[in-house]
C-alpha cells in the first residue's frame, strides 16, 4: 500500500517576494523655506557696500556723500528745527490725500465693478486718466485749484485711487461666475452676496491696488512738493539742492525711502493677517 505524505502549505508554496518599494525623491519646486528678515537683508548688504566703497575712497563724496554723513546731516538738520516741521508737514500731505485716494478707488471699483452701468460709466473714464501723466496734468490743475494744499492733495490721491481701482476692479472681475449662480440658487441677499462671495474675493486684488498706491503717495508728493510748495521734505531737498548739499537732499531720500519701506511692510503684515487662510508662494 502506497503512503501518501501531506506536506504543509508554508512549505509547498512559493516564498512570497515583497516587492521593493520604490522611494521617489519628491522634487521640489517651490521657493523653500522663508528667511527670517527677507525684506531687510537687500537693503542692509546695499547700505554695506555703500560704506564699503565710501570707507575706501571709491566713491567720490562729490557724487554720493557717505552714510554717517548722511546720518549727522540728518541730527544736524533736525535739532535746528529744520527737518521737523518739514517732515510733519509731508506726513499730513500725504496722509489726507491718501485716504481721498483709498476711499474713491474702491468707491469707484466697487460701482464699476459690480454694475454693468456702473462700468459703462466708471471704466472708460478711468483708463483714460490712468493713461495720463501726473507730471503733464500738474500745469492743468494749478490752473484749476491754484497753488494751496487742495492742489498737491488732489494730485496725491489721483496717484493713489488708479492703482487701487485698476486691481479691485480686475479682482471683481475674476471671481468666478459659479460662485455667482450658487449665491443666486441658496437665495442669498444682496449684502450677503458681497459680504461672502465678492469680500473674500476681492481682497487679493485689493492689497495688491492698496501696496501699489501707498508707494504712489509717497512719489506724486515728492512731485507736489518740489514743483510748487513753500514747505515739506520735497521742498526741502529742492532749497538745498539749489546750494549744493548733496548730504541733505540725499538725508530727504533716505526719509522717502524709509517711509515708503515702513508702509508697504505695514500693509504687508496687514494682508497676511487678514488672508491668513490662502496658502501662496509667500507663505
Amino acid at each position: 500500500m502506497t503512503q501518501t505524505t501531506i506536506r504543509p502549505f508554508a512549505a509547498t508554496a512559493a516564498p512570497v517576494v515583497a516587492a521593493p518599494v520604490e522611494h521617489r525623491r519628491v522634487r521640489r519646486l517651490g521657493p523653500g523655506r522663508s528667511v527670517p528678515f527677507a525684506r531687510a537683508i537687500g537693503p542692509v548688504l546695499l547700505l554695506g557696500v555703500w560704506a564699503l566703497a565710501s570707507a575706501t575712497g571709491r566713491l567720490d563724496p562729490r557724487i554720493l556723500p557717505a552714510p554717517w554723513s548722511v546720518v549727522s546731516t540728518g541730527v544736524r538738520l533736525w535739532n535746528s528745527g529744520t527737518l521737523g516741521p518739514d517732515l510733519a508737514i509731508s506726513l499730513q500731505r500725504a496722509g489726507e490725500g491718501f485716504a481721498i485716494g483709498l476711499l474713491a478707488g474702491v468707491a469707484l471699483a466697487l460701482i464699476a465693478g459690480l454694475s454693468r452701468v456702473g462700468a459703462a460709466l466708471i471704466d472708460g473714464n478711468v483708463q483714460v486718466n490712468r493713461a495720463l501723466p501726473i507730471l503733464g496734468m500738474i500745469p492743468l490743475f494749478i490752473l484749476w485749484l491754484g497753488i494751496g494744499e487742495t492742489f498737491k492733495i488732489t494730485i496725491i490721491a489721483i496717484a493713489v485711487y488708479i492703482p487701487i481701482y485698476i486691481n479691485l476692479s480686475a479682482a471683481l472681475s475674476a471671481i468666478d461666475q459659479r460662485y455667482v449662480e450658487l449665491a443666486e440658487t441658496v437665495g442669498l441677499s444682496r449684502w450677503q452676496f458681497v459680504r461672502q462671495v465678492v469680500i473674500p474675493g476681492a481682497l487679493p486684488g485689493f492689497f495688491t491696488g492698496l501696496r501699489l498706491g501707498v508707494t504712489g503717495s509717497w512719489l506724486a508728493l515728492v512731485v507736489v512738493e518740489e514743483v510748487n510748495a513753500t514747505s515739506g521734505l520735497g521742498y526741502l531737498m529742492y532749497q538745498q539742492a539749489t546750494y549744493g548739499l548733496i548730504d541733505s537732499v540725499v538725508v530727504g531720500l533716505a526719509i522717502y525711502g524709509i517711509w515708503g519701506f515702513a508702509s508697504d511692510l505695514i500693509v504687508r503684515l496687514i494682508e497676511r493677517r487678514v488672508l491668513s487662510w490662502r496658502r501662496t508662494l509667500a507663505g
